[in-house]
């Protein structure tokens, strides 16, 4: 009989014990890995989510984008354009700020963008702590939304692939061919190149736009000269491009980033005073010699570089995608082929963003 109730005091010990393994190991796993801030703030679904299994689907693409509480109507012209010109299957992951989450919700849902697939995700800008030196010279750099991209697989997890799109952008063409394009074998992403597109050479010269590595790394600096980056190779331009998720994890993407990052804080290898800010140039370095040439007509940009300079009508009814990199946005004054833009633009619902239009 006392070895009965010894047997059963045994039990009963290891039956705790089994508990206290499994709640430890439960609170662990919700943490963020240690020295790491989670870059997620919180997931919010959309009031009409994917039907059940959607999102994780191969045959969904999944578009990514950010919503900066400035800049909405540029982010919902963008989603409007992919949606409007394909058949496919689309889910959008719309990455934005505390301030603007419920902004994104009454946008989207009192207006024709009701009936998509989305989710908001909420960017944590402490993730940049330490990280981002600030600079007053150009301070629209130093968003945190313009590192959202570093972070891709932590915010996308269910999707082998992913489309990255800036909000000054417009599909004119079926994002399906975009998404759908052969990467490399071994290469993490696919960016269209600065020297690839005759047709915009013209516009390059004009406006002074940089399409070296030059004009984005501080080659005095010694550190800038070890990186063995050949100063005359041509650039490319983050602001579109497609992401293998699964190889961006295993080549370390986003470690690479955070390290260059960190470098830059304390080296200042590539200040905002240069092109690119201190956002580009981290994905140069990551990537360079790296990574897949899109079709040169999936990005035509340079769109935002003056307001004068403009592309010819035929040239740019040929363009599958449109990018108002530059200072001079669409949706502001003065800009250059607003009509394209436009066609696309969804008036906000709330009042909160309007255009910027002379003698309005």
């Amino acid at each position: 009989m006392a070895l009965l109730r010894r047997l059963n005091q045994l039990l009963l010990m290891l039956l705790i014990l089994m508990v206290c393994v499994i709640l430890y190991n439960k609170v662990h796993k919700a943490k963020a890995s240690p020295g790491r801030t989670d870059v997620r703030a919180s997931q919010r679904e959309s009031h009409k989510p994917a039907p059940e299994g959607t999102e994780a689907s191969e045959a969904v693409i999944p578009v990514v984008i950010c919503a900066a509480q400035e800049r909405m109507g540029g982010t919902m012209a963008t989603i409007n354009s992919i949606h409007s010109n394909t058949d496919a299957s689309l889910f959008f992951y719309i990455i934005t700020l505390r301030d603007a989450v419920q902004h994104v919700r009454e946008y989207i849902g009192n207006s024709k963008l009701k009936g998509i697939n989305y989710k908001i995700i909420e960017f944590n800008p402490m993730i940049l702590k330490g990280r981002v030196r600030p600079d007053s010279s150009r301070p629209e750099l130093l968003h945190p939304l313009n590192f959202v991209r570093f972070y891709l697989p932590l915010l996308i997890i269910k999707h082998r692939r992913v489309v990255y799109l800036d909000d000054d952008v417009i599909v004119q063409g079926d994002i399906q061919e975009l998404y759908n394009m052969k990467l490399q074998p071994g290469h993490a992403a696919a960016f269209a190149s600065d020297c690839d597109l005759p047709s915009t050479h013209e516009m390059v010269r004009s406006v002074g736009m940089q399409t070296t590595y030059m004009g984005f790394l501080d080659y005095r600096k010694r550190e800038v000269r070890e990186l063995g980056i050949n100063p005359s190779d041509c650039s490319f331009n983050p602001g579109v491009f497609v992401a293998d998720i699964e190889e961006w994890k295993r080549q370390k993407i986003t470690l690479q980033l955070e390290k260059l990052m960190q470098q830059n804080f304390r080296d200042n290898l590539f200040s905002s005073a240069m092109a690119g800010g201190v956002a580009t140039p981290p994905m140069l370095i990551a990537f360079y010699r790296k990574y897949t040439p899109i079709n040169p007509l999936w990005h035509v940009r340079h769109l935002g570089w003056s307001p004068d300079t403009r592309y010819s009508d035929t040239f740019l009814r040929e363009a599958q995608l449109l990018h108002w990199n530059g200072h001079f946005k669409p949706w502001d004054y003065p800009c250059v082929h607003k009509e394209l833009w436009e066609k696309w633009y969804i008036p906000d619902p709330t009042g909160k963003f309007s255009l910027v239009r002379p003698n309005t």
